[in-house]
């Protein structure tokens, strides 16, 4: 899929949630996420600040191979690293509030119209 350009936040959500159309990409970022920030924060408490490059590293670590290996796409932060942090945030939110059926819906439209 080719790179796509947007004029908002608002506009790139059902993309960004599209390029996680499979429940097993969204739950291996939001292991990876909160297994980085879960590090990044006990590092930082015992007053190691090397600990705070665990969020990224084990974040994107393995959300990116999620990418390559099961949604056969490229992760949107390479285009858009910003909405993507972004929208990373908020589909965690939505998964841990028991929203993520309403992902798979928003993924599946985005992808019907857009494919």
């Amino acid at each position: 899929m080719q790179q796509r350009t947007f004029d908002s936040y608002e506009e790139f959500w059902p993309y960004y949630v599209a390029m996680h159309s499979r429940a097993a990409t969204r739950w291996v970022h939001l292991t990876g996420t909160l297994t980085g920030l879960a590090v990044t924060v006990y590092g930082l408490t015992r007053g190691r600040k090397r600990y705070a490059a665990a969020l990224p590293l084990i974040g994107y670590g393995a959300a990116w191979p999620a990418h390559f290996l099961i949604e056969k796409n490229n992760p949107a932060t390479f285009g858009h690293p910003v909405w993507s942090l972004r929208g990373d945030v908020q589909m965690i939110r939505m998964m841990l509030a028991g929203r993520d059926r309403e992902l798979a819906e928003t993924a599946a439209k985005w992808l019907a119209e857009n494919d």
